[in-house]
């Protein structure tokens, strides 16, 4: 897809910005000034519907930033309190509910998290707080083992199992509520804070259910599919930094007297890593386009192979069944219709040398089909 010059300018603001404030080995008292920069930028409120003071943009601008949250390695709470929290309350919230907190997310007065249950999964058998009836209001009792928790939380949207019908709902809580204790995990992330939180018989008000019971379960699952939309953009900028520093480093190391960028091994090499990581973007960008423009369903949202506009090494694997000319039966063994096996050239070598027949003269034999470089074996992979 084609960005706009208004998302260009987003995307060169946000990498300018990031690569002045990478704060991922910092002590985490910076973090506050950082997220509290990124407030003022409005990227916070990207979002949130204009109804609500927010930019009224999507998907794909929330693409772009993530992309360049992950070239830099920024340690802010954008991930929880806009990806998932924001997203949580636009895909599954009463509209009171919505008036009353996503203007208070995109302009940093709170800053909250989503707990679902393990890999962001919001079936009822997969969550791991459990939620009861107490008059008027609720109780909730149980654990969740890995909270983004990066100390500056305000507010926490948790879905709990409610025990009294089968079913989920959705609640608003402080971070000091009482009954709530949180203990900081060692992790191997630094961009990734996380905490167990504890939830012991903690008491909340009728009016903390934030949800919309006829959409909650739908909500919730379409925010895991565009939380995972968003964390695949935050890598596809990690790769991208990756390729960099790669092509500095080959640039600068000398080998025989010459730069290695200047080696025609080491050219195919980067090459590869380039078209695979500009690859993964174009899908990426596809997809939340799609999204942007309401697509609905997996199917929708998957952009098709574009098989003569990739390199052989990208293209999937074609069965043998679609070659121009079907083989005769005298080649039936070497290759066959119904055989979709992947076939290089150095294992058709390999095939005759130990017996196979070979086509017949003159017969035009099936191309092989390759799913990586010819200077690439099966050994290598």
């Amino acid at each position: 897809m084609k960005l706009s010059d208004e998302q260009r300018a987003l995307q060169e603001t946000a990498a300018d910005f990031l690569a002045a404030h990478t704060n991922a080995r910092k002590e985490t008292d910076a973090d506050a000034e950082l997220w509290s920069r990124i407030v003022e930028l409005g990227w916070a409120a990207v979002q949130v519907p204009e109804d609500l003071d927010g930019l009224g943009l999507g998907p794909v601008e929330l693409v772009l930033l993530m992309e360049e949250m992950g070239r830099r390695l920024a340690r802010t709470p954008f991930l929880a309190n806009v990806v998932l929290a924001q997203t949580a309350l636009l895909q599954a919230a009463s509209a009171e509910a919505q008036q009353r907190a996503l203007t208070a997310l995109a302009y940093g007065e709170r800053t909250a998290t989503l707990i679902l249950g393990p890999g962001l999964d919001a079936e009822p058998a997969a969550l791991t707080v459990k939620a009861r009836r107490d008059g008027d209001g609720w109780v909730l009792a149980g654990e969740a083992a890995q909270v983004l928790d990066d100390g500056l939380l305000t507010h926490a949207y948790v879905a709990a199992r409610i025990e009294e019908a089968p079913g989920v709902a959705l609640f608003e809580l402080a971070v000091d509520a009482a009954g709530l204790s949180r203990t900081p995990l060692e992790v191997w992330d630094l961009t990734r804070p996380q905490a167990r939180w504890c939830f012991d018989e903690v008491r909340l008000t009728a009016d903390a259910r934030v949800d919309d019971p006829a959409r909650v379960l739908a909500g919730l699952a379409r925010t895991r599919v565009l939380a995972a939309l968003q964390l695949a953009a935050e890598q596809v900028g990690g790769a991208a930094q990756c390729l960099q520093l790669a092509v500095d480093y080959t640039k600068e190391r000398v080998q025989f007297g010459k730069p290695v960028a200047s080696f025609q091994a080491v050219k195919h090499r980067v090459a590869e890593m380039m078209v695979r990581m500009e690859t993964a973007r174009s899908t990426v960008l596809g997809v939340a386009s799609r999204v942007a423009q309401g697509a609905q369903g997996a199917d929708s949202t998957m952009p098709r192979w574009r098989r003569r506009s990739l390199p052989r090494a990208c293209r999937p694997p074609r069965p043998i069944a679609t070659a121009r000319r079907k083989p005769s039966s005298s080649t039936a063994g070497w290759a066959s219709p119904g055989n979709t096996t992947r076939r290089c050239t150095s294992s058709a070598r390999s095939g005759r040398a130990s017996g196979s027949a070979p086509p017949a003269t003159g017969a035009r034999r099936s191309p092989p089909i390759c799913s990586t470089p010819p200077d690439r074996t099966d050994k290598d992979r």
